[in-house]
This record gives structure tokens, sequence and C-alpha cells, in this order.
């Protein structure tokens, strides 16, 4: 019987503002947020050259031409959390006309590039950037929030089969909903400690402090997960294994350890026959552009020699989950390749 291959699953929570707009203001960065496009750019010619399946979750609110188009589509039922900053919808009227007028809010010239991109799934990651363990938000509230996400993606003939929750706040308790919406994996959060998912209020000074040790030092292991096939329904959990983070020039010396982190994690993976499932924010790449490209070729170029040797390949999120359970249709047609 042929041997499983190990698999290399990569996914991207791409957000521009709506990402940060509770967190920082628009003027900090702006400069960061102007350089995502030639990012994408980059990124995609690098997924390219390396033949890498990967899954773009992205904000709803990213996928519409124009300001009427969005404030036309907003859900009936919106969020009201307890902390307001929380929610986008007053922060919507405020936003330019379109990408040309607004590149921090609007992307559909760079959803066009990732479509037009082999072998790239567009997955979500929530219509609004929707925090699913804060307070004063509920069910219906995200259930109508991931049906409009359905919808804007269905106006790019795509059907979406992957979600990112956004922050990592996977709420199980959700998962009926995606899966009553087409959805069939998400990416959980660790098991350790420091990785699980939490409120806004739960997040801690020593909980940041850890994984940042955690990605230069092997503090709490290699998270990959099981390929074994499963009854389970869907969505699948295809829980993450490492964050890639963002060169730090402060940090620079310790770039080497940075990588060999997630390269020892690779060939972890590819040992066991498991996957190893990386993330990041292409928003991290507009600044020092380079050396986030080269810190990931690097990872790329150790992905391909495993590739090569015929013990690991590259996979979406939502091909993945196709193969693994045996509760989805096997004749469903999983990779995003879809062409207006």
């Amino acid at each position: 019987m042929k041997q499983r291959k190990a698999a290399l699953v990569i996914s991207l929570d791409f957000e521009l503002y709506w990402g940060v707009r509770d967190l920082r203001d628009l003027n900090a960065c702006r400069t960061s947020l102007a350089n995502v496009g030639p990012a994408i750019l980059r990124l995609l010619d690098l997924f390219s050259r390396f033949e890498i399946h990967a899954t773009w979750a992205t904000v709803g609110f990213l996928f519409f031409r124009t300001r009427r188009e969005l404030l036309a589509s907003l859900p009936g039922a919106q969020p009201n959390y307890d902390s307001s900053v929380l929610s986008p919808y007053r922060h919507v009227l405020s936003i330019g006309r379109d990408e040309e007028d607004d590149p921090f809010h609007f992307a559909p010239s760079m959803i066009r590039a990732i479509l037009d991109t082999p072998h790239q799934e567009l997955g979500t990651h929530t219509f609004s950037h929707y925090y699913c363990l804060e307070d004063g938000q509920t069910e219906a509230c995200f259930r109508d929030d991931l049906m409009a996400a359905v919808q804007a993606a269905q106006s790019w003939n795509v059907t979406l089969r992957s979600l990112v929750f956004p922050r990592n706040q996977v709420n199980r308790a959700y998962l009926r909903a995606c899966a009553d919406c087409g959805i069939y994996a998400y990416r959980g959060a660790g098991a350790h400690w420091m990785y699980r998912a939490r409120k806004r209020s739960g997040e801690t000074l020593l909980r940041r402090a850890a994984r940042l040790l955690d990605a230069y030092l092997d503090i709490s292991g290699h998270h990959t997960l099981s390929l074994q096939e499963t009854a389970e329904n869907p969505p699948l959990n295809l829980p993450a294994s490492r964050y890639l983070r963002p060169y730090c020039r402060r940090l620079r010396l310790l770039e080497p350890l940075r990588v060999s982190r997630i390269c020892r994690g690779l060939d972890y993976a590819a040992s066991k026959r498991r996957g190893y499932h990386l993330w990041f924010h292409p928003e991290d790449f507009g600044v020092n552009l380079h050396e986030n490209l080269h810190c990931l070729e690097k990872i790329l170029i150790h992905y391909a020699r495993l590739r090569d040797a015929g013990v690991m390949e590259s996979i979406t999120m939502g091909a993945l989950a196709g193969r693994l359970s045996t509760a989805i249709d096997s004749a469903s047609e999983l990779a995003q390749t879809a062409h207006v």
C-alpha cells in the first residue's frame, strides 16, 4: 500500500485595516498597509515558484468594489459587543468610495490576483472580522455574518470551504453554523495553554511573552496534526502548528533560530507523516518585505527538499478536509480556481 505523505498547510489571515481597527489608529499603520498589495504579489510569485497550495482566509468586507455595494450587503443581525470598539459597523460609514480611493478597506484587485494564481484557495476570515468569544454577540449574529461572507464570495463565483476565526477565537458552539454555511475546515487554536482560544480580556503579558519565546525556542512542541481519515462531520479542525512571526530588527540576531524552529517542525511532521500548519498575515510583509520574504523562502526551500524526497506535499485547508473526512462528498470540487 502506498505510504501517506506528510502535509504542509499554509493559511494567511487577509484583513487589511479591518483586522487591527480596534487596536491601532489607521495613521499608525498606513505605510505598512499601503505596501500589502505589492507584498501579496511577491508572496504569490514565491508560492508559484515552490508550487505552494495556500488558503487565503479573507475578511468578507474586502470582496466589495465600492462602499455602496458593501453597505447594501450588510447582514441584518449585527453583533452588539459589550465593548463597542470591537464592532466595525460604525466605521463602515467613514471608509472611502472604493479601492482606488481607500486601499485600506477594499481589496478586489488583490482577490483577483489570488484567484488568478494556481493552487490558491480563497477561504473566509468571517464577513466583519467577527469575534466569536466576546461578550454581547450571539450565535445567530455569527450565522448571519458567515452567510454574508458566503454570499460575498459567491459574487466572485467562489464557494467558501475554509474558515479562520479572527484572533483565533474558536467557539466550538458555533461549528454547526459553520457546517450549515458549507464550511469544511477551520484552523483551530493550539492545545498548549499559551495558544488556547480566549476572549480579548483573557490575554495576558505572560501568554504573549511565552509565545514570543516559543517562536525561537522549542517550548511547547511542534503541534503537528493527524492525517488519519475520520468519519467526523465537517468542519474539521486543522489546528495551527506555528505562527510565522514578522521580522523584527531588534531580534535580527535570532533569525536563524526562528527559521530552524519551523524547519525542525517540518522535519518532525515528515518523519511521522503528519500535517504542519503554518500561518501568518500578508500584512506582516508590508514592512521589512525583503527580510520577511527571505525568511519564508528559506522555509519553502526546506519544504521543497522534503517534497522532492517524496515525503511531504503542499495542500489547502479545504482540500485536506475533503481528503480526510469520509463525511464529505468526494466528488466535491475543493480547489478555488474560479475565474469571473
